[in-house]
Order: structure tokens, then sequence, then C-alpha cells
């Protein structure tokens, strides 16, 4: 399984249990394939360098989490996500997977 780093940018003004939900519902989409969500970080508002979407403020998370395939399912539910500013997904070197102990992480 391949290791990814997953930063989320909500609308500052979301509610937490939408959030919540959100990650909640990435979680299950990642089980399902056979992969799992390993570490939820929120770092809460924060104010952008320039607009985004006629938005000065948006609420970060950041999910690490381990899956076989492609993630085409969670980008398409993030691109429709109402209250989703911007995502980006990072895979992980093997090298970083296997010091943040993402030890099935293989190529």
């Amino acid at each position: 399984m391949r290791a990814y780093e997953l930063m989320i940018i909500f609308k500052a003004d979301t509610e937490e249990s939408a959030v919540q939900t959100t990650i909640n519902r990435l979680g299950e989409m990642a089980k399902v394939d056979g992969g799992s969500l390993e570490k939820i970080d929120k770092w809460g508002v924060r104010r952008f360098a320039y607009e985004i979407k006629h938005q000065w403020e948006g609420f970060y998370v950041v999910l690490e989490f381990l899956a076989p395939n492609a993630l085409s399912e969670i980008d398409r539910t993030l691109r429709i996500a109402d209250g989703v500013v911007r995502h980006k997904f990072m895979r992980l070197p093997l090298g970083e997977a296997h010091k943040r102990g993402r030890a099935a992480a293989t190529a």
C-alpha cells in the first residue's frame, strides 16, 4: 500500500461537525479499498496569503492514510463538496513513510 498525505481547506465558517463528517466519510472510502486512515491533524482556521474563491480564511485539516490504488473517488468527493475550498494529495516517498511509521507503505 502507498502512504498519502491529504490537505483539505474547508471554508472558515464550516461547523466542526461538518468537518468531522467529511473526515469520517473519507476514512470509510479508504477502508472500502483496503486502506486505512492513520492520522488526523486539525490545524484550525488560518488566513490565506491571497483570496481563494472569495475567501480570505480557511479551516485546514491534514490527513495521513494508506491506500492501495488510485484516489479518484476521494478526489471526486472533495471536488463536489460545498464546504471544501481546496484539497491536495501528496504521495509520501517510501523513506518518509517509514520515518512516520507507515511501514506498510511499499512502492
